[in-house]
């Protein structure tokens, strides 16, 4: 039992709300085993955490809307006894902060879809379902990642790096990525001046990552196809000198039988 007459600090607030967020209400014992959790929250129990998550989200019978509940003023009358009424107000609770660590930014969600593609090779394209149990298997994804996933996908459509036929997404062979063809300068002319100079860098960054991820894919792809190769001239290797082995021996058991000789074999 912690000593509950003891004032929490901001340090042990913060702790707790932390550890909400990232096991959920109610796991207190999670909370006070977690490493960066319990430096802080030692001195606390199952009980203290308890009740002062319930005091901060504003819950019922808390005491933290303490602060932010305020007794009206007794007004005074002047025909009776002075009477007091408390004016109570609730407090809302604070929302849970998802646990941001998970999260990817949109250069990493157009490297997994490239790679998923091309691991999945499939012939007619890979539908979002196979592209998101390929990610999942091999990533910890947040919560709002199917969501975050679909958005990416029409947006790689929509660059022209995916091509989508009947709900399947496939990698653009016939797409030179990073690549356009320059317009020749005309003499006299002056350079027109960019607008939206953001969007168009935010645009060329996008496209370059989308090329590195699927470049990358490749070379994997290519990678592991030399390693099979290797391993499958290495069995043909060791299967042509058991081959000579045996025929070398069914020589000199033909030379010895030539001669009138038994051979016993074991």
């Amino acid at each position: 039992m912690g000593n509950p007459k003891q004032k929490w600090t901001a340090e042990e607030e913060e702790a707790l709300r932390a550890g909400v967020a990232k096991y959920g209400k109610g796991n207190w014992k999670l909370i006070q085993r977690d490493p960066e959790l319990s430096p802080f929250l030692f001195a606390r129990s199952n009980i203290d955490l308890k009740d002062k998550w319930r005091n901060l989200s504003g819950g019922p019978g808390g005491n933290g809307s303490r602060e932010k509940s305020r007794s009206a003023k007794p007004k005074p009358s002047t025909d009776g006894p002075q009477s007091s009424v408390v004016v109570k107000q609730t407090a809302l609770p604070k929302p849970l902060i998802d646990d941001s660590s998970k999260s990817f930014t949109p250069n990493q969600y157009n490297e997994m879809i490239i790679e998923a593609i091309s691991a999945l090779k499939e012939p007619n394209g890979s539908d979002n379902r196979a592209i998101a149990g390929y990610i999942e298997q091999r990533q910890e994804v947040p919560q709002s990642f199917k969501k975050q996933l679909c958005s990416r996908l029409k947006r790689l459509v929509a660059l022209e790096k995916l091509e989508k036929v009947h709900n399947r997404y496939k990698i653009r062979k016939d797409e030179t990525f990073g690549m356009k063809t320059p317009i020749p300068k005309q003499k006299g002319m002056r350079p027109k001046q960019l607008q939206n100079t953001g969007h168009i860098t935010s645009d060329a960054v996008e496209e370059a990552s989308v090329t590195a991820a699927y470049f990358i894919a490749e070379a994997e792809n290519k990678s592991f196809l030399a390693a099979e190769a290797v391993k499958e001239a290495e069995r043909v290797s060791k299967m042509a000198e058991d081959t000579d082995s045996l025929l070398q021996l069914a020589k000199e058991i033909f030379e010895t039988c030539s001669q009138g000789e038994i051979v016993l074999i074991a």
